[in-house]
Formats: structure tokens, sequence, C-alpha cells
């Protein structure tokens, strides 16, 4: 089923329009090499494969799991006969695909500098890890570097129905329950290749035309999760997620979890709700796990799945197992009732802008105390509003660091307030 032509490639529309590199490459007028970057099953063999029907150019093939220098070399020599076959240099060109490229050794890699730069081959490197860290500079600077995005649920199903029809495929031999397509579609994850075997395999194991969501769970031996990334299950998931680690329950939040990765739910997502949760739910109790929940949704977003998993698990069971407060939220809650009931006052004098010309004939600055003057960093002066003094917002509870802040919150109102009150 690896399409044959380029109207049949699924996906990578940012890639392919009219005018891009890797199209013009395709139709035979592109000169540039070109490393493909992306996750597996989304396309990099099948272009550089159509590649090799270019017009004049010729297409050699190596991976970097077998391939030496010798064998480099071997297809450079090869390429630059080819071009010097018609005289001046006007000769076939040849299109070099390196499958795995971030396998080949830095010494690997640099045999191929100088024919990539004088144009002997046209490179098309493949690779599932970041070419900026497997790549050696020289010959990245040399490429174009185009980056494959994972296939979406819509491209996944374009895949799939064409196979079930195609006279390539199982030209209309065979059938999908709406179930079985949504269960195929999400253990893909993205991935064409993933999707198209699981069909195969389900297909010859199907009794009747029709293949059934058991029998796509019993020939891929994992069973559909039920979950739906737009609808109830998402929200009571989700839901259930949290609230499990609101109370405290690390092993139910570690399974929601799970069920919501193996379901396809956007790690993006998951990462949000942790940030929200570690200042909503646990907040001056262990001030760390919004650093924890922060650095979780860092991690997904620079290395992805799956190995952001772990990191979603880490933050997951710290959030679980931190005392718990939810002081942030009453506190932010109640100062934001009282100024939608018209209780924000003037800022007082000696605390307003007094960095402008005239600012002291009104009084504005006059009688600031800086408290980095006192030997203790602090000084009792009037900071809220005079309809707000001796307001208490923040109401630390007796658990985790909350325990310790409360004795101080305690402390410094007192000094504070002496003039206040």
């Amino acid at each position: 089923m690896r399409p044959a032509t380029l109207s049949e490639v699924v996906g990578q529309d940012h890639l392919l329009g009219p005018g891009s590199p890797l199209r013009r490459m395709v139709e035979g007028s592109g000169a540039a090499s070109v490393l493909l970057y992306g996750p597996p099953g989304t396309g990099k063999t099948t272009l550089a494969s159509l590649l090799s029907q270019a017009t004049g150019r010729r297409f050699e093939a190596l991976s970097a799991l077998s391939a030496g220098v010798k064998e480099v070399r071997a297809v450079i020599d090869l390429a630059r006969r080819r071009l010097a076959a018609a005289g001046g240099g006007a000769g076939q060109q040849t299109v070099l695909f390196i499958d795995e490229i971030h396998r080949f050794s830095k010494t690997q890699q640099d045999a191929l500098l100088a024919a990539v730069e004088n144009r002997i081959v046209l490179l098309v490197g493949a690779t599932t890890e970041n070419p900026s860290f497997s790549v050696v500079s020289p010959l990245l600077s040399r490429s174009l570097v185009l980056q494959l995005r994972p296939l979406t649920d819509d491209d996944i199903r374009t895949v799939l129905d064409r196979a079930l029809t195609d006279p390539r495929g199982l030209a209309g031999s065979r059938t999908l329950t709406e179930d079985a397509a949504t269960h195929l579609v999400a253990i893909a994850a993205g991935d064409a290749r993933r999707a198209l075997t699981a069909l195969e395999a389900a297909a010859d194991a199907a009794p009747d035309p029709e293949i059934s969501l058991a029998l796509v769970e019993a020939s891929v031996d994992r069973a559909a999760v039920r979950y739906d990334r737009a609808g109830d299950q998402h929200y009571d998931v989700i839901s259930a997620f949290i609230k499990s680690i609101r109370g405290s329950d690390v092993d139910a939040a570690v399974h929601y979890l799970a069920r919501m990765l193996a379901a396809g739910e956007d790690p993006r997502f998951i990462a949000r709700r942790l940030v929200v949760h570690a200042s909503e739910d646990v907040g001056m109790a262990d001030p760390s796990a919004l650093l924890i929940a922060t650095a979780a949704a860092q991690a997904v977003q620079l290395i992805g799945l799956p190995e952001a998993r772990l990191a979603l698990t880490q933050a997951t069971i710290h959030l679980a197992t931190a005392p718990k407060s939810n002081a942030v939220v009453t506190a932010i809650g109640a100062a934001t009732a009282d100024i939608g009931a018209g209780k924000a006052g003037q800022v007082p004098p000696h605390l307003r802008d007094g960095h402008y010309s005239g600012a002291a004939r009104l009084g504005n600055a006059v009688g600031y105390r800086y408290p980095h003057d006192d030997p203790d960093g602090l000084v009792s002066q009037q900071y809220p509003p005079d309809e707000l003094v001796g307001t208490d917002y923040y109401a630390p509870t007796e658990r985790g660091n909350e325990r310790e802040i409360g004795n101080r919150v305690a402390k410094l109102r007192r000094i504070l307030r002496q003039r206040a009150d």
C-alpha cells in the first residue's frame, strides 16, 4: 500500500505544497539534499521511494544499520561516473537515500560531505531522532531539515479505508465495523505502518468478510480503551484523574494517567491539568509541586511521547503524594470577590509612584519606608487600601509547608499592622 504517486501520499501537507523543496525534488526539478525527520510510519521511506521516480535520476538506497564507509564510497564513485558519462558533468544525477542516518558514525557521515557539497549525490536521509543532535554539523548545514508530523486520526482512517478497497490491498474482500476502525486508529498513534500491520493481522484471522472489534483485539493482543477524546469519557477520566490526585490516591491517579495515554490523549492537555492542579490543590503546602508540574510540561514539549510519559508519571506521583492545600484558590477567590463588590479603594499615598516631577507635591511616595533599611527587612506601614486594612485573604493550613508558613504569616501581620490598626 505504499503510495505510488505524490497524490496518494496522506498527510505532510506542510511539506508537499506547490513549490516546496520536497515537492520539487519528487517532481524532478529540485536539487537540494534533505534530512527527513519524524516519527515512524509518517512517510519518510515513501517520500524517498517517490524520489526514485524523479525524471532523469538514479536512486540508490543504503541502511545505516548495515552499510559502512566502504559502501558509501562505492555509491559515491558510481554517482560520479554517471555524472561524467555525458561529459561536462551533465550526466545522470544520483539520489542517495540513507535510512536511519542517525546511526551512522561521525566518520561515516563525514564520508558524505564532499559528495553532498559538490552535488555528486542528492542526499535524502531519514531519521527518527532530532538531526541537530544526531547528524554532524557540516552535513546538517548542507541539507534542508524537513520535519514530518504524526498522521492525524483522519489520515490513518484514510489509509485504512484505502487498504480495504484498493486492489493492492484487500480489494473489498473485508470490511471494518466502526468500533474496530476506531480501535485501529487509536493503536496506530499516528503511525500508518502500524495501522496497516494491525489491519493485515486482523484480516488474515477473519473467518467472515466483516472484521469486528473483538477480532482486532484478539489479533493485536490489545484491548480497546473505552475513551472518547471529544466526549464524556474525555471529561470523566480527566475528572477522575484530578480527583484522585486531590484525594492523594497515587495508584488511582497513575491508572487514569495510563488510561489517557493509552487512548491517545494529547499529553499537552494532561500536562496543563497537572500545572493547574499544582497550584489549585497543593499550593503552598508544597511549593515545589508547581516546579515539578511545569518541568513535566516542558519535557512534553521537548521530547514528546513515549518518553515524556515518564515525566508525566513523576509529576502525577509527586502531586498525589504531596500535602494538600487550596489556600491559594481561596485567597485569590476572596480577593476577586471583594474587588467585584467594589472594595478596591485608593492606593495609599506613600505607596504611589514618585518617579516624576510634581509627585511629591501631590503627596505621592512621601513617607514610604524602605524595608531593606531595617535590620530585619520588615517595617510596619500600611499596604492595602483603607477599606481593606486588616482583611485576611490567605489562610494557611496546618498541612505540609504551610504549617511553618502559617506561623510566619501571623507574625508578619502583627508587625505590619501595628500602625494600620
